[in-house]
Parts: C-alpha cells; structure tokens; sequence
C-alpha cells in the first residue's frame, strides 16, 4: 500500500506541475501572439501602447510564475520524499513534546517556506512591479511590513495552532467537528476585527470626504438598502499604483474602502457604477454562499484528514517513517493542493458566474455604460491582459475575461 499511495502522489505531482507550466507557457505564448494589435471591441477605448504595455506585464508575470511553480515542486518533495520533515521530526522529537513540538514543527516549516519566498518577493516587487511602472514601495516598508506580518502571524497563529492540537489530542473521535467549529468561528472572528483592528497595522484609512462623490454613494447605498460602518479611503499608492475597491467586515461592522488610486482615476459616475457592483455580491448573498462553501469544504477536509491520521501507508507514501498527530496534519496541507489543483475550474465557474451576476446588478442601480468605462481604465491602469489563454484563464482566473464581460454588460446598459 505504501508504493502505491507514492505512485499516486508522483502521478498527481507530475500531472498538476506539467498542468501548471504548461497552462503558463500557453497563456505567455497566446498573449505574445495578440501582443501586435488591440483587439478590434477595445480599439477605441484602449491605445496600442497600453496593450503592449500589459502584454509585457503579463509575460514578465507568467515567466516569473513558471519559476515559482519549479521551487514550490522542489519544496514540496524536499520536505515530504525528501526526508525534510523526517529532518525536522529528528530535530524537536528529542528536546520538545506535547503541543510546544507541534508548534515547533509547524512554525519550521512556515519559516523555511517563507526564507525560500522571500528573494521571489523581493524580485517581483522591485524588478516585476516596478520595471512596469507599479511600485512605490520601499525596500524599508517592504521590510517593516514583513516584519509586521511575522510578529502579528505568530501572535495570532501560535494560540490558533496550540488550540487546533489540543482539540485534535482531546476531543477524541469526533475531534475533526470540534476543529471546524472553532476555526470557523476564528474566521467569522477575523472578518469582524480585520477592518478596524488589524488593516491599519499597514494602512491608513481616512474617511471619505464631504462632498458630491460622497453624496452621490450614499443615494446609491440608499437605493440599494445597505447599511455600513462607513466610507473609507486607503493610502493604497504608499505601495503600489495599483486601483481596487472592496468591502471587508460583516455584520454591523461592514466598511466600504476605496484606494486613493482608484479615486483619483475614476468619474464619479464610474465609481458609482464599480461600488454596485461590489453591492451585487451583497445583494446577491455571494460573500454568504462563499462561506458556506468554504466551511463545508473545511469540514470535508478535516474529515479526511481523520481517516488518515491513523493509516501508517499515508505517513510512509510520503517519505516520512514517524508517525504523529501533527505529521499528518503538516503532510496533509502540504500535498492536498496537489491533488485539488485538477478541480480549479469549478471553482473559477463559480466566481465568474457571482460576477456576472454582480454585474448585472450593477446595472439595475446604474449605467453598465458607466461600469463598462471604469473597468476599460482598471484594465489599463493595471496593465491587466485583454487577450488571456481561455484555458489559462479558465483555471486561474476568478473574473470573467474582458471582452466576455463587457459584451454582456453593453447588452445590459440602458439609456441614462
């Protein structure tokens, strides 16, 4: 049982990598072969430049992406195959025991994939980012962040772990329930704090200032019934000169947040047109069902990992001869992506119809017109692709390609 669990495994491993790599050399090769001529639904909207501009973004991307993909394999088969994890095993089983082994283990493993990541990240954001005219960071905020998010992951992540593997040594055989129970309230938690405790560790957020934009998102708020704590404005330009929008929190702690980038790009028309959108995937209770969704797939999860604690041709399959509580747990997160990743378009499915569905929303409560203008300038702005590989895009991406969504939005749009 043991060889044929690792014969699985590799044939899961090799299938996803050459999936993954051929998936980005086909979207590099698709986007090169567009890269001479704007497409013909964008040719008055989009300049020749611009699309060259986010072709090469999206080619330096996918290229660097490849590289990735390579190390993550090289990573994964050095602690599993290997023999990393038996290493690290070898390493705290003599000095550490009980929950403080567990955390020992677990944070070893987050520390060496995050020393690994570090050059990638540093590469992407000082060569990719800012070769294209995105970054604004500095390597002192990169690292201030870096160091931000390590003192807050281990604040927050070491009792979360500790508490996992208490329940999963104490609740005995029902434990996986127990796990789920408390994570799903850790996340519904998070969601609720993240807003107003943890966000302005990195941001600042003011309040959207008085005035005719102001004005004109509170009739639509109105019209639309939605209630939130708030309109906010975030230094998003402090890093990057990337736009976005988007809600965060729930509940009564809901907060509308909009990038200082975004606003100094968009009419207010346009933003009005982007912020029913983001209302849809209210309206439309998709930040619901994606929850539901994620803690039934949890559940699901957790279970599996049950049946498997106990089975010595799971631990041996992966190169590993102890056998442990925590071993399985490590193990187990760190090849489900490998066996998961085939299923990606269902997942994407799902997201692109919310956001066709949040579209047409948008276009009840204002001009698709309008929408359709603030996305041409976000695809711009962000140097994002108007000509990806459907297959690529069809595993990767959770937004409908440009042209499907502004077809479907001029068909939607109503005379103003």
């Amino acid at each position: 049982m043991t060889s044929d669990f690792t014969s699985v495994f590799l044939a899961f491993f090799v299938l996803t990598v050459a999936i993954r790599l051929w998936l980005k050399w086909r979207h590099i090769a698709f986007v090169t072969s567009h890269r001479a001529a704007v497409p013909a639904s964008f040719a008055e909207r989009i300049d020749l430049p611009s699309h060259q501009k986010a072709a090469d973004y999206t080619i330096a991307r996918c290229k660097m992406a490849v590289f990735d993909i390579l190390v993550e394999a090289g990573l994964l088969l050095a602690l599993t195959l290997g023999g990393g994890l038996t290493a690290l095993h070898e390493l705290w089983s003599p000095r550490l025991d009980g929950l403080s082994y567990g955390l020992a283990m677990i944070f070893s493993v987050l520390a060496i994939s995050g020393l690994i990541d570090l050059p990638l990240s540093l590469y992407k954001q000082f060569v990719i980012e800012a070769r294209h005219g995105f970054n604004r960071m500095t390597l002192g905020l990169f690292f201030s962040d870096l160091i931000k998010q390590t003192l807050l992951g281990v604040a927050i992540g070491a009792p979360v772990i500790l508490a996992v593997l208490w329940l999963m040594s104490a609740m005995g055989q029902y434990w996986w329930f127990y796990v789920w129970l408390f994570w799903s309230a850790f996340n519904l938690l998070i969601m609720f704090v993240y807003p107003t405790w943890i966000a302005p560790m990195f941001n600042k957020f003011s309040p959207l200032e008085d005035g005719d934009m102001k004005s004109r998102i509170e009739a639509l708020l109105t019209r639309c019934g939605f209630r939130s704590s708030g309109l906010f404005v975030m230094d998003g330009s402090k890093r990057s000169s990337h736009g976005n929008a988007y809600f965060t929190g729930f509940g009564n702690n809901k907060r509308i947040v909009f990038f200082d980038t975004l606003l100094s790009r968009l009419e207010g028309p346009e933003i009005e047109a982007v912020l029913a959108h983001e209302l849809g995937h209210f309206r439309k209770r998709h930040v619901v069902k994606h929850m539901a969704l994620m803690f039934a797939m949890s559940l699901g999860f957790l279970w599996l990992l049950d049946q498997l604690i106990g089975a010595p041709w799971f631990y041996a399959g992966l190169g590993v001869a102890a056998h442990s509580t925590v071993l399985a747990l490590i193990l187990f997160f760190l090849v489900m992506p490998v066996f998961t990743f085939p299923f990606s378009p269902l997942k994407s499915y799902l997201s692109r119809r919310h956001e066709f569905e949040a579209d047409a929303y948008a276009a009840e409560h204002a001009q698709a017109s309008d929408l359709v203008h603030a996305l041409v300038k976000l695809y711009q702005d962000n140097a994002s692709t108007l000509t990806p590989d459907p297959l690529h895009s069809l595993f990767h991406d959770s937004h409908p390609p440009a042209a499907q969504r502004i077809a479907r939005l001029q068909l939607l749009d109503k005379p103003a």
